[in-house]
């Protein structure tokens, strides 16, 4: 793998995934030809899709043709973790008029070293239902009392409705990360001639 630290082997294209406190790097040349870096600034501006009032914007520089985007380390430290949905802005130089170029999704990943739990909702969800499923639950989770009003754990049926709900979002969710990495899932069809 070349050092990703050089903007020469920056890869090309917006990332999948950010991982919060890490040095983001990536370049953007198929608009070089129609937008030459000289005239144009490109922006890259992502939205948390929560709908929270969370946004992440920064510009990218010329390199050669190309469009590079630089994120320092402190930077992305900032981010908060979650799915966004980005967009790719070009602006004329010379008027500051403004279009779109491109849009996506991406990801905004927790760092492992700050003590957070990995785990996505589904996962998360699956290990209490399944906890109280055993009987293994915390006070706290299967029943309790504030204001004189109470809530009590669901009947057995129902968590495990829940809990086959939670068991299928956690297996769809491992096979889209196997595919992503180019690992064999269960849909994997092999021939042998």
């Amino acid at each position: 793998m070349a050092n990703l630290f050089d903007p020469a082997n920056a890869p090309t294209g917006v990332p999948t995934n950010i991982v919060v406190g890490d040095f983001v790097q990536f370049k953007v040349s198929e608009y070089s030809a129609d937008y030459p870096n000289t005239d144009y600034t490109m922006t890259f501006l992502a939205r948390i899709a929560t709908g929270a009032n969370t946004e992440i914007t920064f510009d990218a520089t010329a390199s050669g043709e190309d469009y590079l985007f630089s994120v320092s380390s402190g930077t992305t430290d900032d981010f908060d973790a979650g799915h966004y949905h980005y967009q790719l802005e070009i602006k004329r130089n010379s008027d500051s008029e403004r279009l779109i170029v491109d849009r996506g999704e991406i990801d905004i990943l927790t760092d492992l070293d700050n003590n957070i739990d990995p785990r996505t909702h589904a996962e998360i969800m699956l290990g209490k239902i399944e906890g109280i499923l055993e009987g293994k639950a915390d006070a706290d989770v299967s029943s309790y009392s504030i204001s004189g009003r109470s809530l009590t754990k669901f009947s057995p049926e129902e968590l495990v409705q829940w809990r086959d709900y939670y068991r299928r979002e956690v297996a769809d969710q491992k096979r889209q990360e196997a595919i992503t990495h180019g690992r064999k899932t269960s849909a994997t069809i092999l021939m042998r001639f």
